[in-house]
């Protein structure tokens, strides 16, 4: 592909308010076709000001402004933030956080629940239509991307095509008209943490997926921001680069000083990356807290659902509350619930009613059919086998119920796993059920 089809296929795919981001520089662009030194025609944003250096293959770029570098951490308010688009939609609506120095908050949610756009109105890259947005206690609705100090990765990388590794990672610095020997000391300190340093003398297009996403991430860091914005960094990696590079982004979290705001549709990153994770849907926080929390403690059937793999099983139940306390029943079979349970439901005043039990698949364990306890009986649908542990797929109640079982804790007949149509039963500890109001959907204790 020529060099300036490559040009302005980058600058399309990217937009120039999110070079701002990730310049911190405002560029004032348009498209221009200039003769290089040899004749052929090289395409390059042409600045509306500032002075020329030496480009990649004798083309120029644009050296503009002079921004004072300062490593500082940031703490962010969102109050009321609401977005509408054509006076129609609402992407994202009464969304409330506080944000510390340096912490780690993750916006999880399924595709469409407003978590991008809410990442691109911090970054200033969206106009916020209601509400208000604060960083370092700063109201920055009208305050343009360069000056707000973040800086963004995205989910296609961004790179320059016709840049080394170097040259990419020093762009922002050469703009902020930076020395060139502190250009070189951040640029290779920035490649030492992230190990891309045998990379610098490359071209994007020599670098794996991985590779490209360190670049990406060192061009962000060497800026030094106060925010690290990254939009599903990720999700173009296939399973084993994307478990490399989780790793990756929690070791760089504890080696730079800075507040991170990472969004992702994969719960298993918001689980392992996130000091808190905000789960939303349809435009609106569903949940805000810490892994554990909203792992043990989901507010609705929906954070239930979305947080755990495989997901929580649910079952139709009834609620029953008489003289001696409150009891779950599924089907003919009656559950006892603990006191902690037993107190918070009657300090809640619930009275009897359907609700919606969830247990998840770790938390169900084998017994005999003989088993004085109360159990379900189940018919084996389908054996995942795993190594360490087996998914068994069964139906009971009527409904579909995946049970996670440790291979070493089985009886040796049945570590190859269970036939189809096979008769089990299982139980449940009481201290691990969700109760749920079927009417609500909202927790009960």
């Amino acid at each position: 592909m020529k060099s300036s089809e490559t040009g302005r296929l980058f600058f399309q795919s990217v937009g120039p308010r999110a070079l701002h981001c990730m310049c911190g520089e405002r560029l004032k662009i348009k498209e221009e076709i200039i003769p290089s030194a040899w004749g052929a025609a090289v395409w390059r944003p042409a600045a509306m000001r500032g002075r020329r250096m030496r480009g990649a293959r004798g083309g120029s770029l644009m050296k503009i402004g002079t921004v004072k570098v300062k490593r500082s951490m940031a703490n962010l308010s969102l109050r009321n933030i609401k977005k509408v688009y054509d006076n129609k939609v609402t992407a994202v609506d009464n969304f409330n956080l506080e944000i510390k120095d340096k912490e780690f908050v993750v916006f999880v949610g399924p595709s469409g629940c407003g978590k991008s756009t809410t990442l691109r109105m911090i970054a200033g890259l969206e106009e916020i239509s209601g509400g208000e947005l604060y960083i370092d206690d700063k109201l920055v609705n009208s305050v343009a991307p360069k000056d707000r100090d973040i800086a963004m990765v995205f989910q296609n990388y961004a790179l320059y095509p016709h840049m080394t590794v170097y040259q990419n990672m020093a762009f922002a610095l050469k703009l902020r008209k930076m020395p060139k020997h502190e250009i070189d000391q951040k640029v290779r300190e920035a490649a030492e943490i992230l190990g891309i340093t045998e990379y610098l003398d490359r071209k994007p297009k020599a670098l794996s997926g991985g590779q490209r996403q360190r670049v990406a991430i060192g061009r962000a860091i060497v800026r030094a921001p106060k925010v690290m914005l990254m939009d599903e960094p990720l999700s173009n990696l296939d399973a084993k680069l994307r478990n490399q590079m989780r790793a990756e982004i929690i070791k760089l979290r504890h080696r730079i000083d800075t507040t991170f705001i990472y969004v992702t549709h994969d719960q298993t990153e918001a689980m392992t990356l996130g000091d808190r994770i905000v789960i939303m849907k349809d435009g609106f926080i569903q949940q805000i807290g810490t892994p554990q929390e909203v792992f043990n403690h989901p507010d609705n059937l929906f954070v239930a659902g979305f947080i755990g793999s495989p997901q929580m099983n649910f079952f139709d139940a009834e609620l029953e509350r008489s003289a001696n306390g409150y009891w779950v029943r599924i089907g003919n079979v009656r559950f006892a619930l603990n006191d902690l349970q037993q107190r918070a439901l009657k300090d809640h005043g619930v009275e009897s009613q359907k609700i919606v039990l969830g247990v998840r698949p770790e938390h169900i364990s084998l017994c005999a059919a003989t088993e004085p306890t109360a159990h379900l009986n189940a018919v084996v649908d389908v054996c995942e086998m795993m190594g360490s542990s087996m998914h068994l797929h069964v139906n009971a109640e009527g409904k579909d119920v995946v049970l996670v079982l440790q291979t070493v804790d089985l009886p040796m007949e049945k570590r190859a796993g269970f036939a189809y149509g096979e008769p089990i039963s299982f139980t449940f500890d009481s201290d691990l059920m969700h109760l749920f109001s079927a009417e609500t959907r909202k927790n009960l204790i």
